[in-house]
């Protein structure tokens, strides 16, 4: 095993950061990271908007469901997906087509993971912030994002502050399939379910009771932002 494997197998979102600043040579290896990841057909479909602005970051806590770090990291990053720049390129861009936003949203996850990876790998930590689609629109207007470009997720990025243990993972016999799709094994998601539960109940922070199962039930059994389709609808994509 080399570093760079055991710096992906150590990972933890960190959601409790110290005031050190990330420096400006630190900031761009990590950008630059992220850049290098993998684009579909070369099309380089990602925004990034680093949010500096303190009056900007709080906003960016109510409009992600009250989450402080987002204000409290020592930096923030928005990643989103861009055809405006193809479209100043060639009015015979089709931005509409939902195969482009699937590609935009691949290549934004991609170069997100790259650049939380870099982070890492230079003693940071981060966090996903999935939250900030509570209020697409509101966060679009605060960051003047133009048609043809819409917002998925936020990166929390600093010096960790916590030191969180490894949430255990499906195992990769229930996600790796071999030739064709294999049933899902009762027996092999109860072990898992006595491992997360056991994880829930004795983590160093917001322990609960519960297994994944009992969270999936609860997470995927409601309404899961029904307002995305209309809000990419307005950004002109996914439309065809």
């Amino acid at each position: 095993m080399n570093t760079v494997i055991e710096t992906m197998l150590s990972h933890r979102s960190i959601r409790k950061f110290t005031e050190e600043k990330i420096t400006s040579e630190q900031l761009e290896t990590i950008l630059s990271a992220g850049i290098a990841a993998s684009s579909s057909s070369f099309l380089q479909t990602t925004s990034i908007i680093r949010v500096t602005d303190p009056n900007k970051r709080k906003a960016l806590v109510e409009f992600s469901g009250g989450q402080g770090y987002v204000e409290t990291a020592a930096e923030f990053l928005v990643f989103c997906i861009d055809y405006q720049r193809h479209f100043q390129l060639s009015s015979e861009v089709k931005p509409e087509f939902t195969e482009l936003t699937l590609i935009g949203a691949v290549d934004a996850g991609i170069m997100a993971q790259n650049t939380l990876l870099a982070a890492e790998s230079l003693g940071l930590g981060g966090v996903f912030i999935g939250g900030l689609r509570n209020a697409p629109k509101e966060v679009d207007e605060l960051l003047g994002l133009p048609k043809y470009c819409a917002v998925l997720f936020g990166m929390c990025l600093g010096h960790p502050d916590q030191d969180p243990q490894i949430k255990p993972r499906l195992p990769q016999n229930v996600i790796v399939h071999q030739d064709s799709y294999q049933s899902l094994s009762s027996e092999v998601i109860a072990e898992y379910d006595a491992q997360t539960s056991h994880y829930y109940q004795t983590r160093g922070s917001n322990q609960k009771t519960g297994s994944w199962s009992d969270h999936i039930a609860g997470r995927l059994s409601k309404e899961s932002r029904p307002h995305i389709r209309d809000y990419l609808h307005s950004k002109g994509l996914a439309t065809k």
